[in-house]
């Protein structure tokens, strides 16, 4: 428990002082967001918001961590290393697209392609090196069984868990980009979600087949220091809500949110819970839902919209709400699906 208040205290500290510095930084670099033209007129005032500061989250959890395994001595974990260096690779990826979008001075950056190119090099790299590495008990960070709450019996092959895990990454990764359209929206969800995470990895430690053994017990490798990685996560993000709430100060970008969604994932899969990530990002499911459907309806139809406009947050706006009533409601879903989550995670442990 240590290390996880350290780990979350640190992140948090370093990236709420970190974050006006950057702001200072980017503003004199002249690296402001750039905003499209089709979207509602009310983005318009934004543009020129400090952007890529996704990197300060990024650096505040890699401090963070390393830094709390040093004063507690404890040794990094190869699941937590794995997860980490998903996270900075969707996170290069998302720079070079931020990037190109500030060198180019327009609002797009990498082709389609190139990026998911480039995230599927780092998802089926994780996946790949999670099925190697076991401990002395045989664990793997990545496990060939599907999992729900916890492993189920369905053992899938090498191969299939390699492109699930890919799918997985990507889907969720490009889930939180999408959510990222209104100030603070997708960084408030964020951190309910890692909050979970850390809940789920305590708990999975304390009633693990190693200390705990019996039919409820957890066969999940280093459960504990996800827990630490997961508050490193939620404290770096917590303080960059504090300048990315409205009227935000800066963006994270496409480097922020591709390697938040990544991380996500990735501590979905080395926790055992696959599929409880659709409840526990349950917002970003629903955005990214909101945005196949709109394209389905469209094909479908031959140019008739669904919704006013996708994803999802942008209908509301084009609609006349508020953009901080819309963050608000939106958090109070995100909250409940997170509740969720946690209420279902856990009755599975009571019912065995």
């Amino acid at each position: 428990m240590k290390g996880i208040l350290l780990s979350g205290a640190l992140a948090f500290l370093f990236a709420l002082f970190a974050t006006p510095l950057a702001i200072k930084l980017l503003v004199k670099k002249s690296y402001g967001q750039f905003i499209r033209d089709d979207g509602p007129t009310t983005h318009h005032t934004k543009r020129g918001t400090p952007t890529m500061g996704g990197t300060v989250i990024i650096f505040s959890v890699i401090f963070a961590y390393f830094i709390s395994h040093l004063l507690t001595g404890r040794e990094p974990t190869v699941s937590a290393l794995l997860v980490l260096a998903l996270m900075l690779g969707l996170g290069f990826v998302g720079f070079l697209d931020d990037w190109l979008k500030v060198s180019r001075q327009r609002s797009l950056g990498l082709r389609a392609r190139s990026k998911i190119f480039g995230q599927s090099i780092f998802a089926i790299s994780f996946a790949w090196a999670g099925l190697n590495f076991p401990d002395d008990t045989g664990l793997t960070p990545v496990s060939l069984h599907l999992s729900t709450v916890r492993d189920t019996s369905l053992k899938l092959g090498a191969v299939a868990v390699v492109v699930w895990v890919f799918l997985m990454i990507v889907a969720t990764s490009n889930g939180v980009n999408l959510t990222d359209g209104l100030d603070g929206l997708a960084t408030g969800a964020s951190v309910m979600s890692f909050l979970a995470f850390v809940l789920i990895g305590v708990w999975e430690f304390g009633q693990s087949c190693t200390i705990s053994p019996g039919i409820k017990c957890y066969q999940v490798r280093d459960p504990l220091d996800l827990a630490v990685l997961s508050a490193a996560l939620a404290g770096a993000t917590f303080a960059f809500l504090w300048w990315n709430a409205s009227p935000a100060k800066i963006f994270m970008g496409d480097t922020g949110s591709l390697a938040l969604g990544g991380a996500l994932a990735g501590l979905a899969v080395t926790l055992r819970t696959e599929l409880l990530l659709i409840l526990i990002g349950g917002l970003f499911a629903i955005i990214t839902l909101s945005v196949i459907l709109q394209v389905g309806y469209f094909k479908a139809t031959k140019g008739k919209r669904l919704f006013r406009m996708a994803p999802l947050q942008h209908h509301f706006e084009l609609l006349g709400w508020g953009e901080v009533t819309i963050v608000i409601r939106f958090w109070i879903i995100a909250g409940l699906c997170v509740a969720a989550g946690l209420g279902l995670f856990y009755a599975d442990w009571v019912v065995g």
